[in-house]
Order: structure tokens, then sequence, then C-alpha cells
């Protein structure tokens, strides 16, 4: 198993490509979803831990200090994936919240890690995230903007879990005459 320390380095890279793909700002939205039991190498929703919560939580912290970006934590399937979010971050996007605290029997470690950590937690439904880090395969798809694009880290794993990082983009729409970057106008179609 890694060390607390490993965790932090790998969260830490992870989050540096992801960076390295889109710029964060205070404007974007990161969803995180993380099974605890599975970076320690047992089945997810077995073996949480606030040990490591705390890690990948204080490695997301600095992240948002340097970025500004916002944090959202995805709970798991027992509170329907619902996410922690600061208050403000609930306010500016017009979230709708719902009653319930995250515990790790019911929400898992790294959310309710999360919930005591934040200055005015609060749970939402639903959120479109600009961004997403899934440790151990936690199923944070139903929480990004459409589309999503996969991100390649130099880190595959966070201690034992599967690392899948996306950022998104705006949807390409149009046909074969559609263009997607500004370019010299050739003709018109009057």
């Amino acid at each position: 198993m890694s060390s607390i320390g490993q965790i932090f380095d790998q969260v830490n890279q992870a989050l540096v490509d992801l960076n390295n793909k889109m710029a964060f700002t205070k404007e974007h939205v990161l969803v995180i979803g993380t099974s605890t039991s599975e970076v320690v190498g047992q089945h997810i929703g077995t073996s949480g831990t606030k040990e490591v919560a705390e890690v990948i939580f204080r490695a997301l912290q600095l992240f948002q200090e340097k970025t500004g970006v916002q944090l959202a934590f995805q709970c798991c399937e027992h509170l329907n994936r619902a996410l922690v979010v600061e208050e403000n971050t609930q306010r500016q996007y017009n979230l709708e919240q719902v009653s319930v605290i995250p515990i790790p029997k019911a929400g898992g470690s790294m959310a309710a890690y999360a919930y005591q950590q934040f200055e005015n937690p609060t749970v939402v439904e639903f959120i479109k995230a600009d961004a997403g880090i899934d440790i151990g395969d936690t199923l944070i798809g139903m929480h990004l903007k459409h589309v999503a694009v996969p991100v390649r880290s130099q880190i595959k794993m966070i201690g034992e879990a599967h690392l899948t990082l996306a950022i998104t983009r705006p949807k390409l729409i149009g046909g074969v005459r559609a263009v997607y970057e500004l370019q010299e106008e050739e003709g018109n179609c009057d």
C-alpha cells in the first residue's frame, strides 16, 4: 500500500496534469469522487478511512488556494451521489439544496470529511462541473458538463485506486459547414 505521503504526491501530480489541460480559476467547478476504500486496496464502500480522506482533501485544498477552483465532493450511492459544496458555490450556481449530512457509512469518508472541513457546507443533488477527478471508479460522469474529455495523467492510480480525470468542452454543433475556430471568410451561404 502507498504511504500517506505518496498518496498526497499522487493527487498533487494528477491535479498538475489536469490543470495543464484546463487552467482552473474561481469560475470553474471541480467534482471529486473518491473511494478511500479503493485507495487502501479494499472494495469500494467497505473500508473507508478518515486518514486517506484527510490527505486527499489537503492536496485539493492547496490546489484550490492556488487556482481558486470551487470544489464539489460527490457522496456515495447511499446518498444518490449528492455533492458537498460550500454554500457560496450553491448560491452562485443556483443549485438546489437537499437535507442530509454525509457520514462515512452514508455519504462516504471523503464527502463526510469535506463536509466537516468546509466553512459553510451544504449538500446539493446535482451540479454540472467543468472537470472531474474520479478516484476508485465512483462514477462522477453524471455531474460533468457535456462534453467530457478524458485527460491522461502521469499518475494512473491513487494508492491502489484507479484514477480517471476529465475536463469538459462546449458541444460542437452543426454540420459540414460548421466552423469551430475563427478563420478568414471564404464566402457566404447567401
